[in-house]
């Protein structure tokens, strides 16, 4: 089988990679669940490569998006619930109805005049598929209340801005930003009390219960947690960079360096960031 162009390829090599017989060993025992996390980080990946700027990286990550895409629909077809094509037209419609503007007849000429069309076009068709998920008995219970406007889709982080930010629109919420210093310290003594009762369901639990105030004090003094985060991971690649590379200068290596060594480097290159301002 060769490369090509047309869709129908990738489309041809899913379902041979699928083929219980002759398919790969790894991708026929594959579900919605075990290919999701791969889904979300092939979508991160196409991100970094537009942030870097790199088209020949963006153009690879996004033919690696379009395979989970591909694959589910696969993993759908073979279950009977619906096919490539069937994305493909329902998106089609959706571009097509949501802009009425363009082919068809609307009034919307302005950029603020588009997008009130197709926010009221979104909450018809919620509507819709509100209305089909009952007709099929499918419970929309997981988004009723004041908290359900908020996507569980959204990444960890962002999910708990947005819970903490809905919340407090109608007062639920801390005064000002030392109080929660205070319920970090707390979280922290209760983390610590997980972890000597070596219970690790409880350790999870009480872990997710310090992020979520650090994420609260973050929204109080207006820093975006996940970009906050960013910066770090940036600064730690920084920082660990400086260990590896002043090892190899030392014609040495990062996996025979004594953990002392890598923190005494560790520190030079945070004097060095303190020097440059």
């Amino acid at each position: 089988m060769e490369a090509s162009k047309d869709i129908s390829r990738l489309i041809e090599i899913m379902a041979a990679l699928r083929n219980p017989e002759t398919g790969c060993p790894w991708d026929i025992v594959q579900t919605f669940e075990t290919i999701k996390p791969y889904t979300i980080e092939e979508a991160y990946e196409v991100s970094d490569a537009i942030e870097r700027n790199d088209m020949d990286d963006l153009c690879d990550e996004l033919g690696d998006l379009l395979l989970q895409v591909v694959f589910h629909a696969r993993m759908a077809e073979e279950a009977g619930a619906f096919s490539f094509g069937d994305v493909v037209e329902a998106i089609t419609r959706k571009m097509i109805r949501r802009h009425p503007h363009v082919f068809a007849r609307s009034d919307a000429d302005t950029p603020d005049a588009v997008k009130k069309q197709w926010d009221d076009i979104k909450q018809a068709e919620k509507r819709e598929r509100a209305e089909r998920r009952a007709a099929r008995g499918i419970s929309e219970d997981f988004k009723a209340g004041f908290l359900g406007s908020v996507q569980r889709s959204f990444p960890a982080l962002t999910e708990a801005l947005k819970l903490q930010e809905r919340a407090a629109k109608v007062g639920f919420d801390w005064s000002a930003p030392e109080p929660i210093l205070d319920k970090i310290e707390e979280e922290i003594a209760e983390l610590r009390e997980a972890l000597a009762s070596g219970d690790h369901a409880k350790v999870s639990d009480e872990l997710g219960d310090l992020i979520f105030a650090v994420v609260n004090i973050g929204r109080h003094v207006k820093a975006d947690p996940e970009q906050s985060l960013r910066g770090t991971n940036t600064k730690f690649r920084r920082r660990f960079s400086h260990i590896e590379t002043s090892l190899e200068a030392e014609g040495e290596t990062l996996e025979a360096a004594t953990l002392e060594r890598m923190e005494e480097l560790w520190q030079a290159a945070k004097a060095i960031e303190r020097q440059l301002g």
